[in-house]
């Protein structure tokens, strides 16, 4: 496993995980990591963090790979797993879709994981035992992603803007999990390009709802329009440009309420037996409790009565 954290390096050795410290952009830690292993799951990447620049993101999510598979290459991996995004796709035109929705990728981790994705497409074509995952977005315990999502409502201060008609497909984790296990394991997935997302998808408002039932809180109401967001995040953008800040909103993250997606995994189905089981709202149940354990949302009613619960059935 190649770890770039010191102390996550430092708690999965405490846990019996073989670690080699390094990270993407250093070769001779990635031969060491793929020397020996039968099977390689590549999941790392840089994902949107506004400070990098383009050629950071290319060094990582698409260079890599090309390193990533030259070493496979050489060390005769019996399966390499690569993981690409949905993203790929951009805002599709038809939801829901599948793998088969023409790439339009919209920002620059976008751009560069279709580039990483092109090689691995490409080296499987040349004959490499490969397998593409492209995950919906993410979301469980373990992920603080969605604290800022869960917390406004969790605290009544969220705000939709625009119609909140545009649909959203969450995948948890433990789905996602399953996936990339069956293209680790199935003879079906060798060569192919699987979308592995959740069971369903929603509008932003009943993303919205679900979230606030998950927590026991009342949903919001009403909305305000979205033209003067788009037009405050612009305008944000330029002016922490010169700075090198990421500004506190940008357009990207506005993308959430008027961007439609929604994704089709028969594919998966069909040829894996991936089968997705944790709902919107379940998810957000799990994510809620784990984000009040950590301390990053004060618990409601409803979600310490979950947790009690948990340690009841811990304790029998």
């Amino acid at each position: 496993m190649l770890v770039r954290n010191d102390p996550r390096a430092d708690a999965l050795e405490s846990e019996g995980f073989e670690v080699v410290r390094g990270d993407l952009l250093d070769a001779d830690a990635i031969d060491r990591a793929v020397k020996g292993t039968r099977l390689v799951y590549h999941i790392a990447a840089l994902f949107r963090p506004n400070k990098d620049t383009d050629d950071m993101f290319r060094a990582v999510n698409r260079d890599a790979v090309a390193v990533l598979l030259e070493s496979a290459r050489t060390h005769g991996i019996e399966r390499f797993v690569h993981c690409s995004t949905c993203g790929v796709h951009g805002a599709p035109k038809n939801v829901p879709t599948d793998e088969t929705e023409p790439f339009a990728p919209a920002d620059i981790y976008q751009e560069t994981k279709l580039e990483g994705e092109l090689l691995a497409q490409e080296a499987s074509k040349q004959g490499q035992p490969i397998s593409i995952v492209r995950p919906g977005s993410i979301f469980g315990e373990g992920d603080t992603r969605f604290v800022k999502f869960l917390k406004p409502i969790r605290n009544g201060t969220f705000r939709m803007f625009g119609p909140g008609t545009a649909r959203f497909h969450l995948t948890h984790v433990d789905d996602l999990v399953d996936g990339f296990l069956l293209c680790g394991e199935k003879e079906a997935a060798l060569g192919e390009v699987f979308i592995i997302a959740g069971p369903e998808y929603v509008t932003i408002w009943d993303l919205v709802r679900k979230a606030a039932e998950a927590m026991g809180v009342e949903p919001p109401k009403g909305s305000l329009p979205l033209t003067p967001l788009l037009v405050a995040a612009t305008m944000m953008e330029f002016a922490f440009k010169p700075f090198d800040i990421t500004p506190p909103l940008y357009r990207r993250r506005c993308h959430f309420f008027y961007h439609d997606r929604g994704w089709i995994t028969k594919k998966a189905e069909e040829l894996l037996g991936y089968r997705p089981r944790i709902s919107v709202l379940e998810g957000f149940r799990r994510t809620a409790q784990w984000y009040v354990d950590q301390g990053f949302i004060q618990p409601t009613d409803q979600v310490q009565r979950q947790v009690e619960s948990e340690i009841r059935i811990s304790a029998v």
